[in-house]
């Protein structure tokens, strides 16, 4: 067996990635350039071989930052990347590589994001989020039975509201950007630029729809959806003050809920969480379950498993410092900070 390290995706990536029932939207060769396309970040295609033929691949993607160091991680920004292979002992050697890669470009840690562990590979992991999953009936009907009377309470609620809902691509990335810039402000986040969500969408655009629910003929609620295959997820999905005391929010994910059942998806991914948190109750309040994530890292010998996250203290106060920024300012310096936090 060999391993290629590539700046580019070699042929064979994206049939290899098409054919493996654990790869992501992400995995695609379009996807893996997103943080190289919107961000100028250098991407690295590991691929496996034996017999000339495609038997594993890793994207790696390197980020910096002043603060936290540098890494290497498959992949930033969204929740899923990490290893595809054909067995164990494959999948163990990209991550041996990808370590190899780290040392070569001084890196202080490698992150690979996955829902399943693989320890022949004897990396360090964390095991503190999960993704929100609802296994989805076949009907709308069924779907609202399940609910129960007090969410379609609160869904009814938000259709007393007069209510726009509109689902589109590209062209609706304005409408997006206005109602996410602040509810990322409010919540001590750096904001991508509005340009990743162009570059996400247009490497997407095969498998994404964004949804904009209007109230009173501005946006208040805002929905990117993704299509993986046999699960429809969403990466982002944000609402105003206004929206969730009117119960739009709700209106919003009924919407997402009956699209997914529409396209005949089996199964609902409200996104990550950190167990027990707010966001993990308000998606358990749908019926979503926790799926484990593992996320494993390459370390050099004695160091700790870094928290890039809230549990650090000189992340949160960070955060605390950012949401009192201007709104303003915080546009204008977020996209600088953000590109280098996976």
């Amino acid at each position: 067996m060999e391993i290629e390290s590539t700046p580019v995706a070699p042929n064979g990536w994206d049939a290899y990635v098409a054919r493996h029932p654990l790869a992501t939207a992400y995995h695609r060769s379009q996807a893996v350039s997103i943080g190289s396309r919107a961000f100028r970040l250098r991407t690295i295609y590991l691929t496996a071989t034996s017999a000339q033929q495609v038997v594993g691949v890793l994207p790696l993607v390197e980020q910096s930052s002043r603060f936290f160091g540098r890494y290497l991680v498959s992949l930033p920004f969204m929740t899923y990347g990490g290893i595809l292979a054909d067995d164990a002992g494959v999948a163990a050697a990209l991550a041996e590589r990808a370590g190899k890669e780290a040392e070569a470009r001084d890196a202080d840690h490698v992150e690979l994001r996955h829902t399943f562990a693989i320890p022949e590979a004897r990396l360090a992991e964390r095991l503190d989020k999960v993704s929100m999953i609802l296994q989805l009936p076949d009907t709308e009907e069924v779907l609202s039975k399940q609910l129960g009377a007090k969410l379609r309470s609160q869904i009814k609620r938000g259709e007393r509201e007069k209510l726009d809902l509109v689902w589109g691509g590209a062209e609706l990335i304005p409408d997006f950007y206005k109602v996410f810039a602040p509810a990322m402000h409010a919540l001590g986040t750096p904001v991508y630029p509005c340009r990743f969500f162009e570059v996400v969408y247009d490497a997407l655009r095969d498998v994404s729809e964004i949804l904009i629910v209007k109230m009173r003929g501005r946006p208040h609620a805002v929905a990117f959806l993704v299509n993986h295959g046999r699960s429809m997820e969403v990466p982002w999905a944000v609402a105003s003050p206004e929206a969730k005391h009117a119960s739009v929010n709700m209106r919003m994910y009924w919407e997402l809920l009956t699209r997914s059942i529409q396209k005949r998806a089996e199964s609902f991914d409200f996104g990550r969480s950190t167990a027990d948190s707010g966001t993990y109750r308000f998606k358990a309040q749908w019926g979503a379950t926790p799926q484990q994530l593992h996320w494993h890292y390459w370390l050099p010998a004695g160091a700790p498993v870094p928290k890039l996250n809230q549990s650090n203290p000189k992340y949160a106060r960070a955060a605390e410092l950012w949401r009192r920024m201007p709104l303003w300012c915080a546009n204008m310096l977020g996209p600088h900070i953000i590109r280098n936090l996976p």
